[in-house]
């Protein structure tokens, strides 16, 4: 968090205060119960309110409660959140931002331009995150090559608008996290960048792709700090299924975390004693 906030003040996006006398912070949040093997899940964002259950009698027991304390209206099922489109079907749920994509190309006159099928020209991997993350490190003074890089973004956007997230109904709770890192990829400060994604049985749950804070020597470093952030987040999701009674689900038998490896000499790192091994603190 303390790492955005500086984002802030280095860029002037937005003139931070301290906190009014006697006035809360209106932020997400999560609200759980648990009765009898049946779940309600409640997140609150500003003034817009999106709630789920395994049961529907408890969800409408939710609806009637907030309606009769506080003056709002149903919108009915979930269709549109925060820029994601979402579809409920039988058998899953999928989320994409289709809408908002083409807003996207309404607003920057991108609707006549020719889709390429890689978002940067230096890119090896199919990565928009990382790709977003390059351009927005220049944000506070770009250059017209910035530009050309985010309009290749936005034609790249365009030929994948009906990509999205498929979620089914079915699966199991085995939590998997996958990690990797590419060596010295940034050539201003020489710095490596991790991406981790992580797996709830079949379903994409977390993911993010963040240049690391240190400069690795070799790439079995880049690989360990990513690795690292991998298991810092598989151990707090894994809590969390805890903290939702579902702990049985959520055992050391049931999480597993696989790490892409890149090079044998990280293999070596985390299978081999050794008395003779320099590690980063990710």
């Amino acid at each position: 968090m303390q790492e955005e906030l500086n984002q802030f003040e280095r860029n002037k996006v937005w003139e931070l205060i301290q906190r009014p006398t006697h006035q809360n912070v209106i932020g997400t949040k999560w609200v759980f119960r648990n009765k009898m093997e049946e779940y309600l899940l409640v997140q609150i964002y500003v003034d817009d309110i999106i709630f789920g259950s395994t049961n529907k009698e408890l969800c409408d027991k939710f609806s009637n409660l907030m309606q009769g304390k506080f003056e709002m209206s149903m919108m009915g099922e979930l269709t549109f959140f925060l820029g994601l489109q979402v579809k409920q079907l039988k058998d899953g749920t999928f989320i994409s931002q289709t809408k908002y994509t083409r807003d996207l190309m309404k607003k920057f006159g991108m609707e006549e331009k020719s889709s390429v099928k890689i978002p940067m020209n230096t890119s090896v991997k199919m990565d928009m995150d990382a790709d977003v993350g390059v351009c927005a490190r220049f944000q506070s003074a770009p250059k017209e090559s910035h530009m050309t890089a985010a309009k290749r973004i936005l034609r790249y956007l365009k030929g994948c608008q009906e990509v999205g997230l498929w979620y089914p109904k079915e699966g199991g709770f085995k939590l998997i996290g996958y990690s990797d890192s590419d060596y010295a990829g940034c050539r201003v400060d020489r710095k490596s960048t991790s991406g981790t994604c992580q797996m709830l049985g079949n379903r994409l749950v977390s993911w993010f792709s963040k240049k690391q804070n240190s400069i690795a020597t070799s790439t079995s470093e880049a690989e360990y700090i990513a690795a690292g952030s991998c298991c810092a987040q598989v151990l707090w999701m894994r809590k969390q299924l805890r903290d939702y009674d579902v702990e049985e689900k959520a055992s050391s038998r049931a999480t597993t975390l696989l790490l892409q490896l890149t090079c044998s000499s990280f293999l070596d790192l985390i299978t081999k004693p050794s008395n003779n091994l320099r590690l980063v603190r990710p």
